[in-house]
């Protein structure tokens, strides 16, 4: 259910050969799959920890394809 206060996260890069940090973030994030997309809080932490995961996640602007809204 999306609604006020959530964004849509999607992983599009490999953790294959980065550091154990950024990788524990993607855990956080709850994308540890590949190619996968999660709904969020969005909160100034989940921010900055999409940030600083720049060169593999983004935020999407509307719910992907497939998704319930």
């Amino acid at each position: 259910m999306s609604g006020e206060g959530r964004i849509w996260v999607e992983r599009f890069g490999s953790p294959i050969r980065r550091p154990k940090r950024q990788r524990a973030i993607l855990v956080g994030l709850g994308l540890a799959g590949s190619k996968r997309v999660r709904e969020l809080k969005d909160t100034p932490e989940i921010r900055a920890m999409v940030a600083k995961l720049s060169h593999m996640t983004r935020i999407l602007d509307k719910a992907p394809e497939g998704e319930k809204k």
